[in-house]
């Protein structure tokens, strides 16, 4: 336990450190990119945050390196490539996910980015940083509020379309969790999901991104992260040096224009061929869990 302890702290000290001395200069470019005008000023501010980023990301890569016996077993990630952009779907366990994708992505592909609720740009300094990261900001309306105002519907697609605008011009990595939460054996049993491994995918989430980065997307990433020991670690686990291995399958696919032209919401035919297409990728991703070796 001690040792755990001493791990631990050894680690958050040194991740500590790395975030303050990069979150100034960071902070300094996304304050440049807000406040000077200039389309190709912007651009290079952006660039400039990403390789901030980027490098706080290697940095704690190398940390981990360092201090923890973990075993990152990659594979398929040979052809990734920084200048092309790609939508990410993955399975979703523990918050030893982030750093799992961290391992395999960065400097292999463009910076990795989620989509965000258009009030955390609020959020100090948070905000601020993921402004600068171009991280998209969408508004979603929920069923009733269009009901209520149906002069709305579409409006946050073409908002969050419009926020997409400049990957138009710089490669962008996107990051979608289609199980919409973290798999625990109790959410399983209580969805009746037909999956031995993973919770029911939500289709329209994927469907929604696909409508808005569609035409800039070189290739879908199906990525399947797997813990060979259990139960799954959590965050804690990880960084006291609990974890032995990790596995990270990846399964490049294209992106077919088939997959965005489509009108998720409105158009009932187009929304069974969605559903049933994420069915078969779930399907897919459950049996290839299997073959890497993991039962529950």
């Amino acid at each position: 336990m001690i040792r755990q302890l001493l791990t631990a702290g050894a680690l958050l000290t040194l991740m500590l450190i790395n975030t303050l001395v990069l979150i100034g200069p960071m902070m300094l470019i996304a304050l440049a990119k807000l406040l000077v005008p200039g389309k190709p000023f912007k651009q290079a501010c952006s660039r400039g945050v990403m390789w901030v980023a980027e490098t706080w990301a290697e940095i704690n890569k190398k940390i981990f390196a360092l201090l923890l016996p973990t075993r990152w077993d990659i594979r398929g990630r040979e052809n990734l490539s920084k200048q092309s952009s790609y939508l990410v779907v993955s399975n979703h366990q523990s918050w030893v996910d982030i750093p799992a994708l961290v391992e395999t992505l960065n400097n292999r592909a463009p910076y990795f980015k989620f989509f965000l609720k258009k009030e955390l740009i609020w959020v100090p300094f948070l905000g601020l940083a993921f402004w600068a990261l171009d991280y998209p900001f969408m508004k979603r309306y929920s069923k009733a509020y269009l009901k209520r105002h149906p002069e709305k519907k579409g409006e946050d697609l073409a908002i969050t379309r419009r926020a997409c605008e400049k990957f138009k011009d710089l490669p962008v990595t996107i990051v979608n969790y289609l199980e919409g939460t973290r798999f625990t054996p109790e959410k399983h049993a209580r969805q009746n999901s037909p999956y031995r491994h993973l919770l029911k995918p939500k289709a329209g989430g994927l469907a929604f991104a696909l409508a808005v980065l569609g035409e800039q997307i070189d290739a879908l990433l199906d990525i399947t992260i797997v813990y060979p020991d259990s139960p799954t670690p959590g965050f804690w686990q990880l960084i006291s040096g609990q974890v032995d291995s990790v596995i990270i399958d990846i399964q490049t696919r294209p992106v077919e224009p088939e997959l965005w032209q489509g009108d998720y919401e409105n158009d009932p035919e187009f929304r069974v061929f969605m559903q049933q297409w994420v069915s078969d990728l779930w399907a897919a991703k459950d049996q290839r869990i299997l073959e890497l070796g993991v039962s529950r």
